[in-house]
C-alpha cells in the first residue's frame, strides 16, 4: 500500500528531491524520475539542521540557493508545474510531503558528506516503512566512490596516478548529458506554490551579484598561464555553480577537455577529494588523513587568529586574500593556499580553525574540497605538501602580484603608517614550525 494522501483524488506521483543539483537540464535523478512513468513533483527542503547552524543571517549561500530555486520555479510555472519548497527538518518535512501527495517513488542525486549520508539513510528507512521507493544517482562528479581505483582494488591516495587512471577511463559516455528536456511534459501539473521568503526563514537578501554561470572558452584556453595571478580574471569562478549544481559537471568537463588540461585537472582534483571523503570518512569528522599529524602541538593564539580572519597580519598578500573573502565570499585559489599555509605554518594554528572559517565564509564551500585543501596546506592530508614546505608570503606576493594590483585593491593602506607590522617574523616562524612538526612526527 502506498501512503494515504490528505487529497484522495490526487493521482499517484513520483518526487524529485533537489539538493545539490539546482537545475532542470542534464540532471541524472530528474531524468530517471521523468522517465519512471508517473507525474513528477519537484521538491526542495530548506534543511534547518544546516540553516540553524549559520550565524550570519546574510549568508550569501542561502541567498544563492533561494535565487536558484526562483529561477527553476519560473521554468516550472511556464510548464504548468511548480516547485514545492519546505522549510524545516527532513524528518518532519517528509511525513508532510507524504500526506500532501500520493507518492510512489522518490528520486534524488548522491551526496557524499557525513551528515547527508545519515540524513538520506534515515529518509530511506522512513520511506521504506511507507512502501515508497528511494533511488539515488551520481550527478555532481564525473567518477565517484569505486569507479577509479588502483589495480589492486584499493583507493588512490596520490593525485597524479589517480588523474592518469581518471583520464584513461574517461569517454564520451561519462560526459553525455541527460536529455531531461525531452520529458518535461511529465512534470505534475498544479498551480504555482510560493517559495518561502528569506525573511520568513530568518535570513536576509544580499546585494552583491553572484558569479555568472558562463563558461568562457578563451579563459579556459589561457587558464594555465593566468590562473595564478589574482589580479587577473584568470579563473572561472564557477565553483559555486558546481557546488549547488546550477551547472552540470558533465557540461563543464566536456567543454574544458579539448581546451585546457590544466583546468580539467582542477575538476579531477574535485573528484579526487570526493573519492577521499568517501573512502576515508574520518577526514570529514575533523581528523587528519595522516593520523600522526593529530599529535602536533598547536599554539592556537586567539589574537593572532583574529588578525588572520580580519586581514591584519602585516603580510599584504595574506591580508588581501582574507579581506576579499570577507567582502565577497570568494578568494583566488593561489591566495587560498598562501593564506592557509600562513595560518598553519607561520602561526601554528590548528588547520581545523581555518577550515571552519572558510566553511563559514566561502560562497563555493564544499566539505570535500575545503578539507582537502586545508589538509594539503597542513601537510596532514593525502598527497599533501611536505611539512617542511613553508610558503614565504613575501616571495609569493612578488611572484604572483609583482605590481601589487591585487594587494592595492584590498589593502589600500599598505605602505602607510596605518598598515600593521607583521604579527610574526617569517624566518623565526619557519624554524619554529619545522621543530614542532619534527617533534610531533618523531
Amino acid at each position: 500500500m502506498l501512503c494515504t494522501s490528505l487529497y484522495p483524488t490526487m493521482p499517484s506521483v513520483n518526487i524529485m528531491w533537489f539538493r545539490r543539483d539546482l537545475r532542470l537540464s542534464d540532471n541524472a535523478a530528474l531524468y530517471h524520475a521523468l522517465r519512471a512513468g508517473k507525474p513528477v513533483v519537484p521538491v526542495f527542503i530548506f534543511d534547518r539542521h544546516i540553516l540553524d547552524q549559520l550565524e550570519d543571517k546574510a549568508d550569501r549561500r542561502v541567498a544563492f540557493i533561494h535565487a536558484a530555486l526562483a529561477a527553476m520555479q519560473q521554468q516550472l510555472v511556464e510548464m504548468g508545474s511548480t516547485l514545492h519548497v519546505w522549510y524545516g527538518h527532513p524528518e518532519t518535512a517528509w511525513p508532510e510531503i507524504l500526506n500532501t501527495y500520493q507518492v510512489e517513488q522518490v528520486f534524488t542525486n548522491h551526496d557524499y558528506e557525513p551528515y547527508a549520508l545519515q540524513r538520506d539513510e534515515a529518509v530511506r528507512q522512513m520511506l521504506a516503512s511507507q512502501h515508497v521507493g528511494f533511488h539515488t544517482f551520481k550527478d555532481q562528479v564525473i567518477f565517484e566512490k569505486d569507479e577509479v581505483l588502483k589495480d589492486d582494488g584499493k583507493p588512490y591516495t596520490v593525485f597524479t596516478p589517480y588523474s592518469r587512471k581518471w583520464k584513461a577511463r574517461l569517454s564520451a559516455f561519462y560526459l553525455k548529458a541527460y536529455p531531461t528536456e525531452k520529458y518535461f511534459g511529465h512534470f505534475h501539473r498544479q498551480p504555482a506554490l510560493a517559495i518561502p521568503s528569506l525573511e520568513s526563514m530568518g535570513f536576509q537578501s544580499v546585494e552583491l551579484p553572484f558569479p555568472a554561470r558562463v563558461i568562457k572558452s578563451e579563459l579556459l584556453r589561457r587558464y594555465k598561464e593566468r590562473r595564478d595571478i589574482p589580479s587577473l580574471e584568470g579563473t572561472s569562478r564557477l565553483g559555486v555553480h558546481l557546488r549547488f549544481g546550477t551547472l552540470s559537471i558533465r557540461k563543464l568537463a566536456s567543454i574544458a577537455q579539448p581546451l585546457s588540461e590544466s583546468f580539467l585537472n582542477e575538476l579531477i582534483w574535485r573528484d579526487f577529494y570526493h573519492m577521499i571523503l568517501w573512502h576515508f570518512p574520518h577526514v570529514g569528522r575533523g581528523e587528519a588523513f595522516k593520523k600522526e599529524y593529530d599529535r602536533i602541538r598547536w599554539r592556537n593564539n586567539e589574537n593572532e587568529f583574529r588578525a588572520w580572519c580580519e586581514g591584519r597580519t602585516g603580510y599584504p598578500i595574506v591580508d588581501a586574500g582574507m579581506r576579499e573573502l570577507n567582502a565577497t565570499g570568494f578568494m583566488h585559489n593561489r591566495v587560498r593556499m598562501i593564506t592557509a599555509s600562513f595560518l598553519v605554518k607561520h602561526l601554528l594554528i590548528d588547520w581545523r580553525w581555518g577550515e571552519a572559517y572558510f566553511a563559514q565564509k566561502l560562497l563555493d564551500f564544499d566539505l570535500a574540497a575545503n578539507n582537502g585543501g586545508w589538509q594539503w596546506a597542513a601537510s596532514s592530508g593525502c598527497d599533501a605538501a611536505p611539512y617542511f614546505r613553508v610558503f614565504n608570503p613575501t616571495l609569493q606576493m612578488q611572484k604572483f602580484d609583482p605590481d601589487l594590483k591585487y594587494v592595492r585593491r584590498w589593502v589600500p593602506e599598505f605602505g602607510t603608517p596605518r598598515y600593521p607590522s607583521p604579527v610574526v617574523d617569517h624566518d623565526m616562524a619557519r624554524k619554529r614550525v619545522l621543530e614542532v612538526y619534527k617533534e610531533a612526527l618523531a
